[in-house]
C-alpha cells in the first residue's frame, strides 16, 4: 500500500503521459529536439507550482538515460552539492553516464551556493535543471543563467487538468481506478477550473474528497459532488465555468462598470471573479485592453496602471496580486473615457485591408543601396528635425490623402 499522495503516484513517467505545456514539450519543440538528439544542456524551468517542473526533469533524465539527483534548495546546501558531484564523477567514470542535477526552488540558494555549482556546470560534469517560481533574471546569478536555457512554464489549462484527473480516475495501478467513483463531467470541470492551473492541487483535492467518503473495505459507489470538490479545495465562493455563460456575464459586468465610471461596482465584479476562481492574468489582460480601448488618450496613464497590474499578476500571482488588480480597475473606472483610438484603428484597419495593393510613397522608402537611391527611393524626403514644424509633407498614399481617422 502506498501512502504517497495521488499527485505523486500519478506523476507522468514519459511524455505520452504528460499533459500541457505543448509549447515547450511538443513533438517538434526545441526542448524535445535537444532531448531526442542527446544534446541536452543545462536548463531552468520557470513557472508556478504544480505545472510539471519536477516531472519534466525526471522524464528528461529517464529519456537521456542519465543519473538523476534531486536537491531541494530549501533543505540542502553545499554538503549535498559535494555529494552530488562525487556521485556524478563516479557514474561518469565507471558507467560513462551523465548526471542530471535537479535543484528545486533554486532561487532559494544564495550567490555563494550558486557560485559553488558553476564550475561543475562549466566542465559538463553536471547537467543542471533548476526549477524556480521566481524570475530567474533576478534570482539566478548571471554566469549560471548564461550557461542555461530558460523555459517558461505556464499555469495549466483547465482542459489539461481534466485530462490529468481523468487519467487518475482510470488508472488501476497508481490511481483511483480500483474504486467505484461516480463523478460527473461537470464536477471534473469544476475541479479543473477551481485548481488555478495547478495539477497537484487538483489531484490531491480529488483524493481528499474520495477518502472522505470511502469506507475502507466497502464496495459501495463513491459519489463526488460539487460540494465535495469545493470543500476539498476549501473554496466555497461563487462558482462558474470559464467557458460558460456566467463567466462572460461577470467579465461583461466588470467591463461595463469600469466604462460607466462606477468604481464600487467595478471592484465588486472584480472580487466576484477572483473569489470564484478566475485566472488573474485573464482579468489583467482584459483591463489592459480596456485601458486603451475605452480610455486611450483621454488618460494615457491608465495603460501604465493596467500594465503594472498585469506585471504584478505575472510575478507574484494570486492572492497577493488581487490588490494590484483592484488598483488598476478602480483607476480605470475613475478615468475619463474615450474610444477614439478604438474607432480610429478600426477605420484604419478597414482601409488597410482594402488598399493593401498601394505602395509606400517613394519619398518614404528607405534607400539602403545605391540602386535604390538611383531610382528615387527617399528622394525629396524632408528630415523633420531639420525644419521648423509643421512641414508640408505627405505620409499617406495619395489615394488616402487628407484621410482623418481621428475626426470627432
Amino acid at each position: 500500500m502506498s501512502y504517497a499522495p495521488l499527485s505523486d503516484r500519478m506523476r507522468p513517467r514519459n511524455f505520452d503521459e504528460f499533459f500541457g505545456q505543448d509549447e515547450i514539450v511538443g513533438a517538434k519543440t526545441l526542448l524535445r529536439k535537444l532531448i531526442d538528439s542527446d544534446q541536452l544542456s543545462s536548463l531552468v524551468f520557470w513557472g508556478p507550482p504544480g505545472v510539471g517542473k519536477t516531472t519534466l526533469a525526471q522524464i528528461i533524465a529517464k529519456q537521456t538515460k542519465s543519473h538523476f539527483v534531486i536537491i531541494s534548495a530549501v533543505m540542502d546546501g553545499k554538503d549535498e552539492l559535494r555529494k552530488a558531484v562525487d556521485d556524478a564523477q563516479y557514474h561518469l567514470r565507471l558507467e560513462n553516464k551523465r548526471t542530471v542535477l535537479f535543484i528545486d526552488e533554486i532561487h532559494r540558494w544564495n550567490k555563494a551556493q550558486q557560485d559553488a555549482l558553476l564550475p561543475y556546470v562549466e566542465k559538463g560534469l553536471i547537467t543542471l535543471i533548476g526549477a524556480t517560481t521566481e524570475n530567474p533574471s533576478f534570482e539566478i546569478i548571471g554566469a549560471l543563467l548564461s550557461r542555461s536555457r530558460v523555459f517558461i512554464l505556464k499555469y495549466l489549462e483547465s482542459d489539461d487538468i481534466v485530462k490529468i484527473v481523468g487519467h487518475a480516475l482510470a488508472d488501476k495501478e497508481r490511481g483511483l481506478g480500483n474504486l467505484k467513483i461516480k463523478i460527473d463531467k461537470a464536477e471534473i470541470e469544476l475541479l479543473a477550473n477551481l485548481s488555478s492551473g495547478d495539477a497537484r492541487a487538483a489531484l490531491n483535492s480529488l483524493e481528499l474528497a474520495v477518502n472522505a467518503k470511502n469506507n475502507k473495505g466497502s464496495n459501495k459507489e463513491i459519489k463526488i459532488t460539487a460540494a465535495d470538490i469545493k470543500e476539498a479545495l476549501q473554496k466555497s465562493h461563487l462558482v462558474f465555468d470559464k467557458k460558460g455563460e456566467e463567466f462572460y456575464n461577470l467579465i461583461s459586468a466588470l467591463h461595463k462598470s469600469m466604462r460607466g465610471s462606477d468604481p464600487n461596482a467595478s471592484i465588486y465584479w472584480l472580487a466576484r471573479m477572483l473569489e470564484g476562481g478566475a485566472d488573474p492574468l485573464y482579468i489583467a489582460r482584459r483591463v489592459l485592453r480596456f485601458a486603451s480601448e475605452d480610455i486611450g488618450m483621454a488618460n494615457s496613464e491608465a495603460l501604465i496602471q493596467a500594465n503594472a497590474a498585469y506585471d504584478a499578476c505575472h510575478k507574484i500571482g494570486y492572492p497577493e496580486c488581487s490588490v494590484h488588480l483592484a488598483q488598476a480597475v478602480v483607476y480605470c473606472a475613475k478615468s475619463a473615457k474615450s474610444n477614439l483610438l478604438y474607432t480610429a484603428y478600426g477605420e484604419a484597419k478597414k482601409d488597410a485591408e482594402e488598399t493593401s495593393h498601394l505602395g509606400v510613397p517613394i519619398h518614404l522608402r528607405n534607400a539602403t543601396t545605391k540602386f535604390m537611391k538611383n531610382i528615387g527611393y527617399g528622394k525629396d524626403y524632408k528630415y523633420n528635425p531639420d525644419f521648423a514644424e509643421p512641414i508640408n509633407q505627405e505620409y499617406l498614399p495619395k489615394e488616402l490623402k487628407d484621410k482623418n481617422y481621428f475626426k470627432k
